[in-house]
Order: C-alpha cells, then sequence, then structure tokens
C-alpha cells in the first residue's frame, strides 16, 4: 500500500509564471530521492503529472498549479515509505526556492 505525501507550496507569480517555472524546473523535484530520475513527464492544463524512478521503485507525483500556491503529491510505494519524513522535507525546500519571486 502506497502512502502520500502532501505539500501546499505558496507563491505570489501568478498561475501563468509558476507554471512556467514548473515546467523548467520540474526535474529538480528528482532531488528528494537519492539517484531520483523524473521521467513520464505530461501536463493536463495546470496538473503536471511526473513520475520519479529511484532505488528501483517509482514514485507517481502530481503538481496542482494555482493562482497562488502549487499543491505538491507524491505517492510513495512501500519500500520508500521509511524515508517519508525526509523526501518531504527535501519538497518543502525545493519547490519555495522554484517558486521564489
Amino acid at each position: 500500500m502506497s502512502e502520500t505525501i502532501t505539500a501546499n507550496i505558496a507563491h505570489q507569480l501568478g498561475r501563468v509564471e509558476a507554471h512556467r517555472r514548473i515546467a523548467e524546473g520540474m526535474d529538480g523535484f528528482a532531488e528528494a530521492i537519492p539517484g531520483g530520475v523524473v521521467s513520464e513527464k505530461r501536463w493536463e492544463e495546470d496538473v503536471a503529472f511526473f513520475t520519479i524512478e529511484a532505488l528501483g521503485q517509482r514514485l507517481g507525483c502530481r503538481l496542482d498549479v494555482m493562482d497562488d500556491v502549487v499543491v505538491a503529491t507524491f505517492d510513495l510505494p512501500t519500500l520508500l515509505q521509511p524515508f517519508a519524513g525526509a523526501i518531504r522535507a527535501k519538497l518543502e525546500e525545493y519547490g519555495p526556492r522554484l517558486l521564489e519571486s
């Protein structure tokens, strides 16, 4: 069974600029897991879907881009659940840096 990590990343960029920065910096979210690589990127309007592959595991990731917040959702497979706290900390560190004004 997977565990879901959700983080709200506030910003003051507006939806269009936040979307642009996420598109350019999406690969950086893989830094949340050692050896992680982003694959299978796709957008559906203002929602980015991508997969992080690391340690032989695949994480489903979703970023909902809104006018003043990006809601990040990572679904962790069972083997990565012990690292949920560290992954959340990296997500909460990288997201705001990407969306700084």
